[in-house]
């Protein structure tokens, strides 16, 4: 399968202080990292899932790969297009072909509008005139299983889960390649999550785009993924296809994550891995490996030495100086 997007050691900074105040306090470099050199790929089709702590910087990536926000160092690839260089015209062109589902479901549609006038801006913000904007709009709802006479509604007129059909509706609108969705069922019931993953799941198959989703839940990480990458303080330090990391996860915040959430069998037998201690600043960057403050298997070298990149397979790779064995 080709890549629809390639990402490779990408940076993305924010100022921490003035110019005023770095001058002051002689500070040369008043920045912090909230992504430190990250690569991935998705491919034609494919679903990539990003999981990690709040804060990591999942939002921020998602943010840089959409060009809504600037990547200081490295490279943004869309079909073989570099993102980060492009000027007004070709981003235009470029968010034609992406789609960005917002955390908050009712959050992210404006209150001043109803659904017809929510599903169809796409069309008028990207200038399609020829289209039939009712039929349209009819179109997209009956796609994610809502009716047409909802078009009439506004925001606060919806529950969660039909609010977050709304959005899916919405992404769908300019047939995109690649649709990124940060957390697409927080705030939801169970059975609503449920509802959603197969939808997302059904116009896949259907329509054949490649989805980016952001998470903290990781019961739908495995229902949904065929690749993961786990993120930490900005960094990825494992990633690879969904079924390897959650039957033999090497990383110990990998571990950790896992052991952590729920099981349905109270009697099965898995190896935890409990975190201490808090999630370290960003701005106060721990030495060497940037989980040996709360890692459970810390030893020498972890504190002095910035991890090596272990492969465990080709496609399976993770930063750690002493990865847990395959169990």
């Amino acid at each position: 399968m080709s890549k629809v997007l390639a990402v490779e050691n990408v940076r993305v900074r924010f100022r921490s202080m003035s110019t005023v105040q770095a001058l002051l306090k002689r500070e040369s470099d008043p920045y912090i990292d909230a992504v430190r050199d990250v690569t991935l790929s998705v491919s034609e089709g494919e679903t990539f899932t990003l999981v990690g702590e709040s804060g990591s910087g999942k939002s921020t990536l998602a943010l840089a790969m959409a060009g809504l926000l600037p990547a200081s160092e490295g490279s943004i690839l869309f079909n073989d297009k570099e993102v980060t260089s492009m000027n007004n015209t070709e981003m235009m062109a470029y968010r034609k072909q992406i789609s960005f589902m917002w955390q908050n479901p009712i959050g992210s549609l404006s209150p001043r509008q109803n659904v017809g006038a929510l599903v169809t801006e796409p069309y008028i913000v990207h200038g399609l005139k020829d289209r039939n904007l009712k039929k349209e709009c009819a179109r997209l709802l009956k796609m994610v299983g809502l009716p047409a006479h909802f078009s009439d509604r506004y925001p606060h007129q919806l529950s969660g889960g039909q609010a977050r059909r709304v959005g899916v509706a919405r992404a769908l609108a300019l047939n995109p390649k690649l649709i990124i969705a940060d957390e697409p069922t927080a705030g939801l019931d169970v059975s609503v999550q449920g509802e959603i993953l197969n939808l997302l799941n059904k116009l896949q198959d259907e329509l054949g785009v490649s989805m980016f989703i952001i998470t903290h839940n990781l019961n739908i990480v495995r229902h949904i993924s065929d690749r993961t990458a786990i993120m930490y303080l900005g960094r990825f330090v494992e990633q690879g296809p969904t079924d390897d990391i959650f039957s033999h996860p090497r990383h110990p915040y990998t571990l950790a994550l896992l052991s952590a959430n729920p099981q349905p069998n109270p009697d099965a037998d898995i190896e935890r891995a409990e975190l201490k201690g808090e999630v370290p600043s960003l701005m106060d960057r721990p030495s060497g490996c940037e989980f040996h403050t709360r890692c459970p298997y810390v030893s020498q070298n972890c504190d002095s030495q910035f991890p090596p990149i272990h492969s465990v397979s080709e496609n399976h790779l993770l930063t750690c100086h002493y990865p847990r064995q395959a169990v």
